[in-house]
């Protein structure tokens, strides 16, 4: 989608990263020089960055998914009146994100989720997102989002729920081939759902934790669907 993009407009689409308690950027990839797609880039100037152990903090080294944690001007001093927030996302001057992230041998980042939504199923660790970028790549499917529903043996199982273009057709059996061409074993979703839209935010964000509340006030799990 970014070389069709650039193809069709003759202009530069780039990556980056930022969060509001960094003012707002802290990464992003080169505009003319080299660049990685899917990498949120390097580290603006005077920024640090590294990716750490999320619950004990430790370095983790290169090629290692993690915690990313940054430090540098743009950094907060913290959150108003706010102080135990404050102390759990600033741990020497390194603002803990919440982002589950790796960096590879030339010092490039990439994004995986964020660590609320990662899928913890029979003790594998699952990211939404790539399970997203796969249905993404569907020609049927407008709109997708995955998430972990509680599941009695697994702890968590892998739901997606998709919205179609208009006019196209999909059934599960042919969504769960598409997947598992695509997917290691154990990230291949089990639940599937066609829906006409999905919750989201004013930015047109989805909304995973208003799908979760649905589950949970339908009380469903993976052996009643």
């Amino acid at each position: 989608m970014q070389a069709r993009f650039e193809e069709i407009t003759g202009g530069r689409l780039i990556e980056g990263y930022g969060l509001t308690e960094a003012s707002p950027v802290t990464h992003a990839n080169n505009i003319w020089e080299y660049r990685k797609k899917g990498s949120i880039g390097l580290p603006f100037t005077d920024t640090l960055a590294k990716i750490v152990h999320p619950e004990t903090g430790e370095d983790l080294p290169v090629g290692s998914t993690g915690e990313l944690a940054v430090k540098g001007p743009q950094v907060m001093k913290g959150y108003w009146n706010r102080p135990e927030e404050t102390a759990r996302a600033l741990r020497d001057g390194w603002l803990r994100t919440g982002d589950m992230a790796r960096m590879d041998e030339e010092g490039f980042f990439y994004i995986m989720d964020r660590m609320k939504d990662v899928i913890i199923a029979g003790g594998y660790n699952i990211f939404p997102r790539e399970i997203e970028e796969v249905l993404f790549e569907h020609p049927a499917i407008e709109e997708a989002a995955a998430l972990g529903v509680p599941d009695p043996y697994r702890g968590e199982t892998v739901k997606v729920y998709a919205v179609l273009r208009p006019g196209a057709m999909l059934t599960e059996s042919e969504l769960r081939a598409w997947c598992k061409e695509r997917l290691a074993a154990y990230k291949v979703p089990r639940i599937y759902e066609f829906r006409s839209s999905l919750p989201k935010t004013m930015a047109g964000k989805v909304l995973r934790r208003k799908l979760l509340e649905e589950e949970e006030k339908a009380g469903r799990h993976s052996n009643d669907l």
